[in-house]
């Protein structure tokens, strides 16, 4: 059976309207994103052009996995960008004389963009990068449509360069398997959550392209299932031999001798290695460790945070109850951090595009 990675949906572009049928202008900017929460069962994609739903649609998980809502989030300042043009038209082809209102503005807009989800890092990353673009162009006098199209410029960038990186990371990965692997994941860290291609899942697109994988274990990944409805369903449009397993049954499934290595992505690396993915991975990490199976991250170089020594200073998101519990039952509390925090002595190797390293020397990699 041939692996068919094209065939896999892309998860996201930034796009000018050319619909003249359309009550948004022209060349406006539209954000589209395929709506994760419908997938495996319907492939539906949302047309984004107010800043405000870009936040809603990362929050509501629409759009989600680190490198993917990084790019949404430089999306959204564009979006807001394009706002400010088309609401202050007299204004907006002038030259910036007095930038207050027009920062003010776009300030406040990237605060709440940043904030959308509080830890995966690329989404704070990569809206301050496009604010450096912003105040930079303004304090020089750019008008304000010069900005909107260097942020539209500056997001098409980030979406070539994330799938770049995606495939450096799958090429390094790769030579680390035998042939005829069996691998385990947790989560989706693949195409669905980047560009195109995938971080943990890029490995294995790789390693199945050069005939190295004989299966894939993916965790189903409660409460939301995200193994389930996006990892499993990934890899079968891909082609790719794939086994659906429940959370509880890692260990067991590594006990039997069934994997051979272990891919996961990262919301957020720690200067020491410590590191953030979706809750589970913790444990995930302890049996590999326990059955001698190699543990690897795979992540880009913007998912490293250099202010967070340890994993301690990395904040974890709380989500509702009703992920875990619907109908509530009275009297039941629910406890759903989203993450949580591998150490970085339970990790085999750190997989970035620069190269594969180990987590004691993750801040090589970026200083």
């Amino acid at each position: 059976m041939a692996i068919d990675i094209d065939n896999i949906p892309r998860t996201i572009d930034l796009v000018r309207n050319d619909s003249n049928t359309s009550v948004i202008p022209d060349g406006y900017p539209v954000l589209s994103i395929i709506d994760q929460t419908q997938l495996p069962y319907a492939e539906a994609y949302l047309h984004l052009t107010d800043w405000r739903e870009a936040i809603e649609a990362i929050k509501q998980l629409k759009v989600r996995g680190a490198p993917v809502i990084g790019i949404a989030g430089a999306a959204s300042v564009a979006l807001a960008a394009a706002e400010f043009c088309e609401t202050n038209k007299e204004a907006s082809h002038d030259e910036m004389n007095e930038p207050a209102d027009y920062l003010e503005f776009m300030r406040q807009a990237a605060e709440r963009i940043a904030h959308a989800r509080p830890t995966a890092v690329n989404l704070m990353h990569m809206v301050d990068a496009a604010m450096e673009i912003v105040e930079e162009e303004a304090v020089s006098g750019s008008s304000p449509v010069v900005i909107a199209d260097k942020l539209y410029e500056f997001t098409k960038q980030l979406i070539v360069e994330d799938e770049d990186a995606n495939r450096k990371m799958g090429e390094f990965g790769a030579a680390l398997l035998e042939e005829r692997s069996s691998v385990l994941t947790h989560c989706n860290a693949g195409s669905l959550a980047t560009a195109f291609f995938g971080t943990a899942l890029g490995v294995i697109y790789e390693a199945a392209l050069q005939g190295k994988i004989e299966m894939v274990y993916a965790d189903e990944t409660r409460p939301l299932r995200q193994g389930a409805r996006l990892t499993a369903f990934e890899l079968a449009k891909a082609q790719v031999p794939v086994t659906l397993i429940c959370d509880d049954m890692a260990a067991t499934t590594m006990a039997q001798g069934r994997v051979d290595a272990v891919f996961v992505g990262a919301d957020r690396i720690a200067a020491n290695g410590d590191t953030a993915n979706k809750v589970g991975t913790l444990g995930v990490a302890i049996a590999a460790a326990r059955y001698g199976i190699p543990f690897y991250v795979v992540a880009p170089t913007s998912t490293i945070d250099v202010s967070a020594q340890h994993g301690e200073d990395i904040p974890i998101e709380k989500r509702a109850a009703s992920e875990v519990l619907d109908p509530p039952i009275p009297g039941v509390k629910v406890y759903n951090p989203a993450f949580d925090v591998t150490p970085a002595d339970l990790i085999t190797a750190i997989i970035t595009e620069e190269g594969v390293v180990a987590p004691a020397d993750i801040i090589s990699v970026v200083m």
